[in-house]
């Protein structure tokens, strides 16, 4: 089999959406409840670490590596843009270039390993290495500019793909952000999405 299988779960499996569908109106309902940044991180890490430690919700459209670059898939943006979730998939061997998000972020790995770096602005305007840290599968990491926004992202697997569940406080494929040489020279960019489609979370015809 090919190293850019979708990962573990056959293509034909049931998926059970309505984790993810319980996961958005859970979300909702502590933006709803609080705007204060550390309680929606620390109440967003247990919720992301619930839905994480099921595999049997993620669509196998949202999870399939592509060979030249990760892929970020939409899984759902809140009506107002207070916050959207997506899947990153990574290939062997994948990274991001050094980036930041501008707005706080949930990433929790659900299959596979990621490595991350940290980078901090200096004075200067350069950038200086902050340390690295292996995210495994069910750990939940927290970004923002106000606790440490800067890193670089790789696929902790050498022989298969990795995927990880991010959430953000915006519409994160539409936030201009930037991406930093290793002299912190910025270059902005805007994300967009890999997906034409997203999950329809709200049919209860069935029984997920």
């Amino acid at each position: 089999m090919s190293g850019l299988a979708t990962l573990e779960r056959p293509v034909d499996a049931p998926v059970n959406i309505g984790r993810l569908r319980g996961f958005v109106t859970a979300f909702a309902d502590l933006l709803a409840a609080t705007r204060d940044e550390q309680a929606i991180l620390e109440s967003g890490r247990s919720l992301l670490a619930r839905l994480i430690a099921a595999d049997d919700w993620l669509p196998a459209e949202f999870a399939r590596p592509n060979p030249d670059r990760y892929q970020q898939y939409l899984l759902h943006c809140d009506s107002r843009e207070r916050f959207s979730i997506v899947s990153f998939v990574w290939g062997p061997g994948q990274a991001t270039p050094i980036h930041d998000h501008s707005v706080w972020g949930l990433v929790g790995v659900l299959r596979g390993v990621e490595k991350v770096e940290r980078f901090r602005r200096l004075p200067t305007g350069g950038l200086v290495a902050a340390g690295e840290e292996w995210l495994r599968e069910g750990e939940v990491d927290a970004v923002s500019p106000r606790v440490g926004d800067i890193h670089r992202v790789t696929n902790g697997l050498a022989d298969r793909p990795s995927i990880s569940i991010h959430v953000y406080g915006a519409n994160i494929g539409a936030v201009e952000r930037a991406t930093y040489a290793t002299d912190g020279t910025p270059k902005s960019f805007i994300s967009g999405y890999a997906n034409g489609v997203i999950p329809n979370l709200w049919d209860r015809s069935k029984s997920a």
